[in-house]
């Protein structure tokens, strides 16, 4: 297998009806097969797991470093979404 070829292998899951439905009603819409939507929703699934986990570790580092918000810099945040 090339670099550029993906190793594509199926999974099996069970899920409740109403969710399959509603995939095969996004499906439908799309002119695509469950298969392409399901993909897709990993896809995002994954990339959401790992900014979240990027913006964890970067919160870590800051709060390692020292870097807080300053009294200040959080009563002037409070005001903003206060008035």
């Amino acid at each position: 297998m090339s670099a550029n070829e993906k190793q594509v292998v199926s999974i099996t899951f069970k899920t409740e009806q109403q969710k399959r439905e509603a995939l095969d009603q996004i499906a439908q819409d799309m002119d695509r097969d469950r298969s392409y939507i399901l993909n897709e929703a990993i896809n995002n699934y994954l990339e959401l797991y790992h900014w979240q986990v990027r913006q964890i570790e970067k919160g870590i580092e800051a709060a390692e470093a020292g870097n807080f918000a300053t009294d200040d810099e959080i009563q002037s945040a409070i005001a903003k979404w206060t008035q």
